[in-house]
């Protein structure tokens, strides 16, 4: 389980999180949404140890990283698909994947099943470059880059962005399908309410840096979710 404990984050001068709080545990999804530049981004970052908080403690099943480095915490079982997906263009399909092997020790470098049977599209062009692939089937890459890994607890950086609706539909099956394993903490950073209900255990809104509702599926009030929104 992720513990994000009233964590603040600075750039120089400027507070991008005020004291934010945020859980998220195996087979549930965490859904934070919010408009841009309200702290989304920096909260994944934070977690994955990419910028220092300079205030309040994250730990991962009881154990606090907040000072571990990102190759520490990716070691731990912490993967990351950023926002822009980051896939390494020159490589192929395969060897991007395998980039996902890094923090694993040579027992587990394989990869696993799932990643294909989520994604088929990855199998039929495994030996193509990854900047020859349309947008939607980079999305699939990197998030199949992250499944490499094993991870405990997967941060998805708004992964419907600028993707076609049928692989936005597949993101979205994958996304239940790996909460179905009830080995996995996923945390979801998303713009778009109705695919944040859909999937969503739990659901955050954030605004300047700060969380300003939050609420489990079952007591959730669309209206004050709306209203945080639009703040």
């Amino acid at each position: 389980m992720l513990k994000v404990n009233n964590i603040n984050l600075h750039y120089g001068a400027a507070q991008a999180l005020r004291s934010v709080t945020l859980t998220a545990e195996p087979g549930k999804v965490t859904c934070v949404l919010g408009r841009n530049g309200v702290g989304k981004t920096s909260l994944l970052r934070a977690t994955v140890g990419q910028h220092p908080v300079s205030a309040g403690s994250i730990t991962l099943d009881d154990a606090d990283i907040t000072k571990l480095s990102t190759v520490e915490r990716a070691r731990r079982g912490i993967a990351y698909v950023p926002q822009g997906r980051e896939i390494f263009p020159l490589l192929t399909v395969e060897e991007n994947l395998e980039t996902g092997f890094a923090p694993l020790p040579r027992d587990k470098r394989s990869l696993p099943d799932d990643v294909f049977s989520l994604f088929p599209v990855l199998r039929d062009m495994l030996k193509r470059r990854g900047g020859d692939l349309s947008g939607g089937q980079q999305q699939q890459l990197a998030i199949g880059r992250a499944l490499v890994m094993r991870p405990k607890l997967l941060l998805l950086d708004e992964p419907t962005e600028g993707i076609q609706p049928s692989i936005i539909k597949d993101i979205g099956r994958a996304i239940s399908y790996l909460r179905s394993l009830k080995d996995m903490a996923i945390v979801l950073v998303e713009q778009y309410l109705d695919f944040a209900q859909e999937l969503g255990d739990y659901l955050v809104v954030m605004d300047r840096g700060a969380v300003v509702y939050a609420s489990d599926k079952a007591s959730m009030d669309e209206t004050a979710i709306k209203k945080a929104l639009a703040i």
